[in-house]
């Protein structure tokens, strides 16, 4: 579904380069819910922005089903995002003067395709998320769970390929987290949704099937889910630990 291979990625000042990604090299699979992890400074915003489309890379492949999104120009970028990616960003991104199921819809409005059947899976992602009975009410008298909710069923409403998740719990307390991680395993299990998540939340992670941990722009190592999710939780935070002593 995702491929990464051998990505290069660096930031120049005036007489400076500073590499950030440093032959990075993953896959996710169709179906698969995957995170990645690591310090400040690691790499993991800018690798999610160079999948995202949003910043250019020095060199490597990002190949997001059969196409290969370097051969892609400005056009070609733009449609990829609206129409085979779905994004979760920390702050929600809700626009306020909007209901609820007004900015679910803001995908297919940009399609022009906000029709009839648009309504209805909009209205099929509320029921699956719990959120149809705010449908009507706007950003401002929700909850931070609810607008992210509403922001995942938004990513959705396209039918993308691949979800980018970029600190989803961020702002939300540990319920609330909670219930925005359910919404991406219901995604996954009714709507065999791909998503990858950029998170510091070890416990947000622990709910995926795998988690990638990046440090100084390497993959230091990739940890597959066994067990149940406390389990692995204690696993990834026994690897964090490690991670932040070495050298």
């Amino acid at each position: 579904m995702l491929e990464v291979k051998n990505l290069y990625k660096s930031y120049e000042t005036a007489k400076t380069r500073y590499p950030v990604l440093k032959g990075i090299s993953f896959h996710v699979e169709k179906g698969e819910f995957a995170a990645v992890m690591g310090a400040s400074g690691s790499g993991k915003s800018t690798l999610l922005n160079c999948i995202s489309c949003y910043i250019p890379y020095d060199k490597g492949d990002i190949l997001l089903g059969e196409q290969n999104l370097g051969d892609l120009d400005k056009e070609g970028l733009a449609k990829v995002r609206n129409e085979k990616l779905g994004f979760v960003f920390q702050d929600f991104m809700l626009l306020d003067g909007l209901t609820v199921k007004e900015n679910i819809l803001i995908p297919r409005i940009i399609k022009e395709k906000a029709d009839r059947k648009a309504e209805e899976y909009a209205e099929r992602l509320m029921e699956m998320f719990g959120i149809s009975h705010i449908k009507d009410k706007y950003p401002a008298d929700i909850s931070g769970g609810e607008r992210q909710r509403a922001a995942v069923a938004r990513s959705l409403i396209n039918d993308p390929l691949l979800i980018l998740a970029d600190e989803p719990t961020g702002n939300l307390d540990s319920k609330s987290s909670r219930t925005v991680i359910e919404a991406f395993e219901k995604a996954k299990q009714e709507m065999d949704s791909t998503i990858l998540m950029v998170t510091h939340d070890s416990f947000s992670a622990s709910f995926c099937d795998r988690v990638i941990l990046l440090k100084d722009g390497v993959i230091y190592k990739e940890l597959k889910r066994v067990g149940d999710q406390s389990s692995f939780q204690g696993y990834l935070l026994d690897t964090l630990k490690e991670m932040n002593h070495a050298d």
